[in-house]
């Protein structure tokens, strides 16, 4: 069973090379890599020439990104990471066990790199929310069956909440394999913001979302606090 993997990223030269070199090794176990980029001004695609089976265009929006490499991906199975976000070792076998399990999409366990204690925290809030609600964030590196993704109409063409929204999608056909093998994310943009302030941020923004506030709405108030790939 081949993975595809899918990155969509803008911006992102800083990151995106020590990205891809760490999954070269599923690039030599026979699985893709594909990375999508949404009109990137710094050195992004330089850096990610020759580390990826693909390296495309997409108009600039995660959903918009992860739906056209999805288009183009040749795996049974897709798996969404965001650009500076690494599996760690084990977690690809982990996710294809999953789905040979028959499970038919899921999410890994998030691991933010800050050392403050809050971000442990955190950790686990974010995988218990989701275990219990069904509902994953692109931090945790959602994958899903190729053929389940096609039939629910990918992602859902809006400016934020596009992860949430799929993973409602996706939870009418069952729930999600929730794994103990880990994503580690980047926890730059929360050091950067203030920890206290990102987590009332997001908080805010889903419970406005849940709330029916439509995500176009959202994405204007998100947008100025925020690098245009951070968390959605």
């Amino acid at each position: 069973m081949r993975l595809s993997v899918v990155i969509p990223c803008l911006d992102e030269g800083a990151v995106i090379a020590d990205t891809l070199g760490a999954l070269q090794g599923l690039r030599a176990a026979g699985h893709e890599l594909i990375v999508v980029d949404g009109g990137s001004t710094d050195d992004t695609r330089a850096r990610a020439a020759g580390l990826a089976d693909r390296l495309l265009d997409a108009p600039r929006g995660r959903a918009s990104q992860m739906n056209a490499g999805a288009a183009l991906a040749s795996g049974e199975v897709l798996w969404f990471l965001h650009a500076d976000s690494l599996p760690a070792p084990g977690t690809a076998e982990a996710v294809l066990q999953a789905i040979e399990e028959g499970h038919g999409w899921g999410r890994c366990a998030v691991r933010l790199t800050g050392r403050h204690p809050a971000f442990r925290v955190i950790e686990r809030m974010m995988n218990l929310r989701s275990r219990l609600s069904g509902i994953a964030t692109g931090d945790q590196g959602i994958f899903v069956r190729r053929a389940l993704f096609d039939s629910v109409g990918g992602f859902p063409a809006i400016p934020l909440m596009e992860d949430v929204a799929l993973c409602r999608r996706l939870r009418r056909h069952a729930r999600p394999a929730c794994l103990d093998a880990v994503v580690r994310t980047d926890s730059r943009r929360w050091e950067q913001r203030g920890i206290v302030a990102t987590v009332l941020l997001m908080w805010r923004l889903r419970l406005a979302y849940f709330l029916g506030v439509p995500p176009q709405r959202l994405a204007r108030s998100y947008r100025p606090c925020s690098s245009p790939t951070a968390e959605s």
